[in-house]
């Protein structure tokens, strides 16, 4: 009963006192909202990444390219210095890891416009020269039509699979299988589409065109944007083929003992590994800001309870003549300090939540729900918290604000001499 008592004492203090208690509540709820707001957003472009990054690439494949796949800061020129990735480094690759893995040489192209009649595309359409190998290694499903065969290997034919982007762009109303478009120039024959992969980080997945590796090396070249993909029979032989992998290449490459790889070795786990040490940082310095923003409302709260014991002297001398103990009126003014907290973090987590689950809508991902315990938004060596937990820790965390900086305060009332406090106008 004392406690409910309190509970409405403190919200009746609150609405008696509305511009004062809203500056207060307004700390509080800020430093909750940018603890849960980035936290959410955060554990939705985490769970994007992961979606995309799997989606584009087999979960039991890896590539090997000139350049790692995320670099943070300066870009290290000695990257440049490396050899270029060639056509002949990934047939000779081949040879040596048959019967173990699949590999697949592919050769890219960018910023080219795909035109069919009247309608193009803008030129910024990937071509992708590949074997049929790509297409596992790659999680390119054809949808309709064909993939490449043999012969359109061994002929240098000029046939193209689209990407669902292009199909939307220049055949709006028509299936493209059997028509022929230009890349640039060149007229190519659509022999198939893909099935759609979607967006991922808000780039689109779709925006591509695949023709044959032995065309690809004809119009573009293959001095340079050679990748070379390995897949792996199992997930349970993947770590064994990317060591002999690395092994092999760096006897191709002729990379002198004790040296450093020339190449990269990219996959999902190290993509996704280097994208979530990034959000770990951003997570870790959005925690501290938001430390200090609830202690200085930690120090508004200590305030506006010193003003109101002030304020409630001749009452706190009432309830004394009749027979309140120090205890009564200390967990009094307890509970309306961890009421405040506790006000101001729902706002905030509510707020913090919405501003999260925008990012969501956004990158059209599934929402992280404040409930939620099947996802992570923190993830540390030795635990992982959820969208509920995160929230849990926030309310108790404020109710700790509320009891540090209350304390004080409710001593002070507690200690009030009620003869005096009778006196006090």
């Amino acid at each position: 009963m004392q406690i409910q008592e309190s509970i409405l004492m403190a919200m009746n203090s609150i609405k008696s006192n509305k511009l004062r208690s809203v500056l207060t509540l307004l700390g509080i709820a800020v430093g909750v909202f940018s603890i849960i707001g980035v936290m959410t957003a955060m554990g939705v472009l985490q769970y994007s990444f992961e979606t995309g990054i799997n989606n584009a690439i087999s979960a039991q494949t890896f590539a090997i390219t000139k350049y790692p796949a995320v670099s943070f800061g300066p870009r290290d020129f000695g990257w440049r210095r490396r050899k270029d990735i060639t056509y002949e480094n990934g047939i000779e690759l081949s040879e040596k890891l048959s019967g173990r893995a699949v590999v697949s040489i592919e050769k890219t192209a960018r910023m080219k416009t795909i035109t069919f009649e009247k309608n193009k595309t803008n030129p910024n359409v990937e071509v992708t020269g590949s074997t049929q190998n790509g297409f596992s290694a790659n999680n390119w499903v054809v949808e309709d039509g064909r993939g490449f065969d043999e012969t359109d290997l061994k002929y240098s034919k000029n046939v193209v699979l689209l990407g669902k982007n292009i199909i939307t762009t220049i055949f709006p109303f028509s299936n493209p299988v059997g028509k022929e478009i230009k890349i640039e120039s060149i007229l190519y024959t659509v022999i198939g589409t893909l099935k759609e992969k979607g967006s991922f980080l808000g780039s689109n997945q779709d925006n591509f065109v695949i023709i044959p590796l032995s065309t690809a090396l004809e119009q573009f070249g293959k001095e340079k944007g050679i990748a070379i993909t390995v897949e792996a029979p199992n997930r349970e032989a993947y770590d064994e083929v990317i060591e002999f992998t690395k092994l092999t290449f760096r006897g191709i490459r002729q990379v002198p003992p004790g040296e450093k790889d020339d190449f990269e070795i990219i996959s999902n786990d190290s993509i996704v590994k280097q994208f979530n040490d990034l959000t770990f940082m951003i997570k870790i310095g959005t925690l501290g800001i938001a430390c200090i923003a609830l202690l200085a409302a930690g120090i508004g709260i200590m305030n506006i309870m010193l003003v109101t014991v002030t304020e409630r002297t001749k009452e706190i001398g009432i309830r004394k003549a009749v027979g309140a103990t120090k205890n009564n009126i200390l967990s009094q003014f307890l509970t309306e300090s961890v009421v405040f907290s506790q006000f101001g973090g729902l706002l905030g987590i509510i707020s913090g939540s919405i501003l999260g689950n925008i990012v969501s809508v956004l990158m059209s991902t599934p929402i992280l729900y404040p409930w939620n315990t099947s996802v992570a938004i923190l993830e540390t060596p030795f635990f992982s918290v959820s969208p509920l937990g995160m929230n849990l820790i926030a309310i108790l965390f404020c109710s700790l604000i509320g009891i540090l900086f209350g304390l004080y305060p409710a001593w002070k009332a507690a200690n009030l001499d009620p003869i005096e406090s009778l006196r006090y106008e």
